[in-house]
């Protein structure tokens, strides 16, 4: 039997009754409960990361490779270049916009000894960063080159075996007639998306604006910005100072079957956090029981002592404070753990052909942890109400004679 000392607190009853039992089931019950709180947090934050990283990084590879935001003709005909308007939205964007250059795609053949593919021509800004160059270098402006550069995917090189550095031909449908460019490999891209590695080619703008005999006009414009956040807001500025005619889209209602797919996945991490958490809600109301079931004569002798509901209550939801606690802080320990393992060492890998891409990427957001943590306490904290309801139902004479 627990002496309760003029200095004793329901927290020093919880502490002994929860580790320093030899004779009883106590402690083997708290062990247990806290390794499955571990387990149901640490699984809560790997979800978060893992969720967080790998929609980051697919948006991120589409972001790279078309922009944030496009803009075009509503009937999709070429628009005629307009500097005016380009400089009025970077002005007027108060430096949320980082970049508006103008693009224009082609449909071609690319011709390498005896293989040919139909391909799509991207021409983009020499001057601009190549996304995905893994292998060569990028662009060199066609006025500044003797020889017209072109990037292609990996896939493409190898589907025609290609080596880097040599010469191939390209065939551009100009009207009726059909006209040759000569050009020179100089670097490889992959994005691990295979419609664009299988598709897409780059070339300077200059050699498209010289194909159609035009410089004045292009397919549309790509903005590039600073702050993806803003993207919706800062598609329906630029839409409210453009020509008529002009309309702008955000790139992920251009593509909304990937940028769909995204989304599904918050749809998984919000049901798996769920489960989560009824698991270690669960679990705990559980274990409360089974300890409040182990301990009916304590509470019958602590009730026949003059100790109040609320008091002996207060035991027990202390009990189940340091199982929760200790079960948040080693699962916090456990999934940063692992996700920085991720992270830094890549030991998890994916099929690229399925996922776009190779590594299981992790992004931990601080603030994210923070409110898993304290809102798995909250719930665990009115979890524990429920157990200690059945306290004032003890008699103190049937529970000093239970065994």
């Amino acid at each position: 039997m627990i002496k309760i000392s003029p200095l004793s607190t329901a927290f020093d009853i919880a502490k002994k009754i929860s580790f320093h039992q030899k004779k009883s089931y106590t402690n083997i019950i708290v062990k247990l409960s806290i390794i499955a709180t571990a387990i149901s947090v640490a699984a809560i934050i790997l979800t978060l990361s893992l969720v967080n990283g790998f929609q980051e990084s697919i948006a991120n590879k589409v972001f790279s490779f078309w922009g944030h935001i496009r803009i075009e003709s509503v009937n999709g005909t070429p628009l005629r270049k307009n500097d005016a308007v380009v400089n009025a939205l970077i002005n007027s964007s108060q430096q949320q916009i980082k970049s508006i250059t103008p693009f224009i795609s082609q449909s071609t053949v690319i011709s390498f000894k005896q293989d040919i593919e139909g391909i799509v021509a991207l021409g983009v800004n020499a001057d601009d960063p190549v996304p995905f160059l893994v292998q060569g270098k990028k662009l060199t402006p066609s006025k500044d080159s003797i020889m017209k550069e072109i990037i292609i995917s990996d896939a493409i090189a190898k589907k025609l075996n290609i080596p880097l550095n040599e010469h191939i031909k390209l065939y551009f449908l100009n009207g009726t007639s059909v006209q040759q460019r000569k050009f020179k490999v100089v670097g490889f891209y992959h994005s691990g998306m295979q419609d664009y590695d299988q598709q897409y080619v780059m070339i300077d703008i200059l050699s498209l604006y010289q194909l159609r005999n035009n410089i004045t006009e292009v397919d549309g414009y790509t903005v590039n910005l600073k702050d993806v956040e803003q993207i919706d807001e800062q598609k329906d500025a630029i839409q409210a100072q453009l020509p008529d005619n002009w309309v702008s889209t955000t790139i992920p209602n251009y593509y909304p079957q990937i940028f769909d797919w995204i989304g599904v996945q918050t749809i998984n991490r919000n049901v798996a956090i769920t489960i989560m958490l009824m698991i270690a809600m669960v679990n705990l109301i559980t274990c409360l029981f089974i300890l409040m079931l182990e301990r009916v004569s304590m509470i019958g002798t602590l009730t026949a002592m003059g100790a109040s509901n609320g008091f002996i209550r207060q035991v027990f939801i202390y009990q189940a404070s340091i199982i929760c606690w200790s079960g948040i802080i080693l699962g916090s320990i456990l999934g940063l753990g692992l996700s920085l393992l991720q992270q830094y060492f890549g030991l998890i890998q994916l099929d690229e052909t399925a996922y776009f891409i190779k590594t299981l990427p992790i992004k931990i957001v601080p603030t994210q942890i923070v409110i898993i943590l304290l809102g798995t306490a909250v719930i665990s904290y009115i979890s524990f109400l429920l157990p200690t309801l059945w306290i004032k139902r003890i008699s103190p004479a049937a529970a000093i004679r239970f065994d």
